[in-house]
């Protein structure tokens, strides 16, 4: 990784796998200049659910959660670039749709809070980026590679 590179995970939910999805919204961070260093079609179990959701295991909407989750396959992403973890979450809008913005993912392609699409791991949340790229890839199935648009992307790199 580059002095200015951060990783950040995102997830398409399995509303969005369903509703075939994936690709735009994998369009989108590339539009944007992210690098894309992992991806992979998966179920979630119960068990890494449980891992995933721990913070809001006393929440009276924590079943739903995981019974959700778990309902279909998911898209895990890693994606790397300047502040990525900060630029994904603006990209990706508002945890409740009804208050994304259009041209966000959930305000052009989500209307219910509890079908929002995608998740994106949280920039105020220190270390909630490692958790969860932890949780769903081994090391080994990150990329670590020099995308040739970085010059054309980034001020401060070569051309």
């Amino acid at each position: 990784m580059s002095h200015h590179d951060e990783r950040t995970f995102v997830m398409v939910k399995p509303d969005g796998v369903q509703r075939g999805l994936i690709g735009e919204i994998v369009s989108r961070f590339e539009d944007r200049g992210l690098k894309l260093v992992g991806g992979k079609l998966m179920r979630i179990d119960e068990e890494l659910a449980h891992e995933h959701y721990g913070e809001h295991a006393d929440k009276p909407f924590f079943d739903g959660l995981v019974e959700f989750i778990t309902s279909g396959p998911v898209f895990a992403m890693v994606w790397e670039g300047a502040d990525a973890t900060r630029q994904v979450r603006s990209m990706v809008g508002e945890t409740d749709p009804a208050e994304s913005a259009p041209g966000t993912i959930r305000g052009d392609f989500g209307l219910d809070l509890g079908h929002n699409v995608i998740h994106a791991s949280d920039h105020e949340d220190e270390g909630a980026n490692e958790r969860e790229i932890g949780l769903f890839f081994d090391e080994d199935e990150l990329a670590d590679y020099d995308l040739d648009t970085a010059a054309w992307v980034y001020e401060d790199a070569e051309h």
